[in-house]
């Protein structure tokens, strides 16, 4: 059976939420896929590593790392959720490939 979105040519973004409290972790799913934006900084507080936002997938009911976005750090947040819509639209066209 196709889902609406299929059938109308609509194709939902990921919807992102805050995963762990007080750190710079959002997770997000669709499609049998797993997303992960993490926020990191040298120092200070949350993950320490490269400045900027950390983009990740990797598929669900697979035990398989996860897979970095390329581009990986973003400077912002927004540019780490679009590169992961444009990412699950890329497995979408892949999988029904």
């Amino acid at each position: 059976m196709q889902r609406p979105s299929e059938v109308y040519g609509l194709q939902m973004s990921l919807q992102f939420h805050r995963a762990v409290e007080d750190i710079g972790i959002w997770s997000a799913a669709g499609d049998g896929f797993s997303f992960v934006i993490s926020y990191g900084s040298p120092a200070g507080h949350g993950l320490h590593g490269r400045l900027g936002f950390m983009a990740s997938w990797r598929p669900f009911y697979q035990n398989k790392r996860a897979i970095k976005i390329t581009g990986s750090p973003f400077k912002s947040f927004a540019e780490a959720e679009e590169a992961c819509n444009a990412t699950l639209e890329l497995l979408r066209s892949t999988s029904t490939a």
